[in-house]
């Protein structure tokens, strides 16, 4: 059993969050490059244990696909082939850009590092991934 990351995926960045050993807690750790995130996740395997990953999956309010959600598919694919033993989550995304900014607004980040988008990325994989864990810790 081991750590949980996140990702919110998108065709520039990719923003990627961990737990804690203990799968409590979600936090931002970094963005990185649509192209370099598979590399990524490898070699944070070799760090790490790692039991799964959690990626956000778009959706509009309705439950039907978004334009984004095709490509976080094909992502997908393609992580799957990659690195086939990897356990694969998708997590509904719905409202993570809005409470990640709210979230950063609240949490007295200064509107030149909200700016970032790097930042909303990271921080948008850490709700996605607590809205995972929070689930299941629910029985959900």
């Amino acid at each position: 059993m081991g750590r949980i990351i996140g990702l919110d995926y998108g065709t520039k960045r990719v923003g990627i969050a961990e737990t804690d050993d203990l799968k409590i807690i979600a936090s931002p750790l970094i963005t990185v490059h649509s192209k370099d995130v598979i590399q990524f996740i490898k070699d944070y395997i070799l760090k790490h244990d790692v039991e799964s990953v959690v990626i956000g999956h778009p959706k509009n309010l309705d439950a039907t696909d978004t334009d984004a959600t095709k490509l976080v598919n094909d992502f997908v694919k393609h992580l799957k082939k990659k690195i086939p033993a990897l356990n694969i989550i998708l997590e509904d995304e719905r409202f993570t850009s809005k409470m990640a900014s709210q979230a950063m607004i609240a949490g007295g980040v200064k509107k030149s590092k909200r700016r970032e988008k790097g930042n909303l990325d990271k921080v948008s994989a850490a709700l996605i991934l607590q809205s995972y864990l929070t689930r299941q810790s629910n029985g959900f």
